[in-house]
């Protein structure tokens, strides 16, 4: 059974729990999971003994060849997609129908609704993204290629290091290398920070030269054409102070110790506390703001997360960041990040590019 069709199938059994007929898939991403379909503007009709792709005319040709299995409905230039998803809906004698709360708009909702009055309409969340948080073997594939081309990108980004280079120089540079070597694009703008700037978790690249301060904290990764990758590391371009190679230490323990404990059955919450005890302990509990990672896939941020109150359990096939960091102001932040495959008796992690601060030193 090739991969999307087994999708759907477990999208199936999911949609006979919830007691509807269908479900209509509007998240694009989503229908890209559940048919290998990577356009948009386009609904998937998902009901308990088949499939519909509702699309338009631009996509014929890519259509036939991503997905020629799936029943089409191509609706013209001037046609609602809404219009025609409720057309379709009444010719499937669909009587309970369910929507995607997360993604569908309430036009699209007050639309179905006038247009289908006799159809009770429920609006569920995250009935597909619960199974895109369980990887399969092309997904995990994917990813990995993801990670490869992430670091293939900051090795030869790095190795065209000068003084005279920004912050938007370098991000530019990554997304150029990234390309380089296969990749579809960055999974997300790039963010790199150089000196007392990197204490901004998600700084925007500026015109600020790299030699400012003594490091720059560089976060990217790299779309292998759907899978995303997130790595983060900090090029040290002057000195090693004290101060850095302290702070260094302490959140290369918090990053270790938590992908230590990352294993089926612990919750994400438990994984979260182990980081963030060690930074806590070591007196910087409080520059750590933000959760400790999340997951990736077809978005760069998925479920799961790392955070406090997270109670979802770590299962075989889930792809997470781990990201301690600690952000000290007019100073600057320190982050470390890599992506971790969980298996059936522990975790693999899927980056590999040095991490020892002596390693993360820029050599001309």
């Amino acid at each position: 059974m090739q991969p999307y069709e087994s999708r759907r199938q477990r999208l199936r059994r999911s949609i006979r729990r919830a007691g509807v007929d269908a479900l209509l898939v509007s998240n694009f991403k989503n229908v890209t999971y559940l048919t290998g379909f990577t356009g948009d503007d386009s609904f998937l009709l998902v009901t308990l003994d088949g499939e519909t792709l509702i699309s338009d005319s631009r996509y014929v040709t890519q259509l036939g060849d991503e997905c020629p299995e799936l029943k089409l409905v191509i609706r013209g230039p001037s046609d609602v997609i809404a219009a025609v998803a409720a057309q379709v809906i009444k010719r499937r004698k669909v009587k309970r129908l369910a929507i995607e709360a997360d993604s569908a708009t309430v036009a699209l909702g007050a639309s179905l609704a006038e247009s289908l009055p006799k159809v009770a309409i429920t609006a569920p969340s995250g009935s597909v993204e619960q199974l895109r948080i369980v990887k399969d073997r092309d997904e995990i594939q994917q990813t990995r290629i993801a990670c490869s081309q992430a670091e293939r990108a900051f090795d030869a980004a790095r190795a065209l290091i000068t003084p005279q280079m920004t912050e938007r120089d370098l991000a530019a540079e990554l997304e150029y290398q990234a390309r380089r070597f296969g990749a579809k694009a960055l999974s997300f703008p790039a963010i790199v920070a150089a000196g007392p700037r990197s204490a901004l978790p998600h700084a925007t690249p500026s015109a600020t030269r790299l030699a400012t301060g003594d490091f720059v904290l560089v976060d990217w990764g790299a779309n292998s054409g759907l899978y995303a990758s997130d790595l983060t590391r900090i090029i040290v371009t002057g000195r090693i102070s004290p101060k850095l190679r302290k702070i260094y230490g302490v959140v290369l323990a918090a990053q270790q110790a938590a992908i230590d404990a990352i294993r089926p059955g612990v919750t994400c919450e438990q994984v979260d506390r182990v980081a963030r005890r060690i930074i806590t302990k070591a007196g910087w509990g409080r520059a750590f703001g933000h959760g400790l990672g999340h997951g990736t896939g077809l978005d760069i941020h998925e479920a799961p997360r790392f955070a406090a109150g997270q109670k979802t359990k770590l299962r075989p096939g889930m792809i997470v960041t781990v990201e301690p960091g600690i952000y000290l102001p007019g100073w600057g932040g320190v982050r470390i990040e890599d992506d971790v495959l969980v298996t059936r008796s522990g975790r693999e992690v899927l980056t590999s590019l040095p991490k020892r601060l002596d390693d993360c030193v820029l050599t001309r």
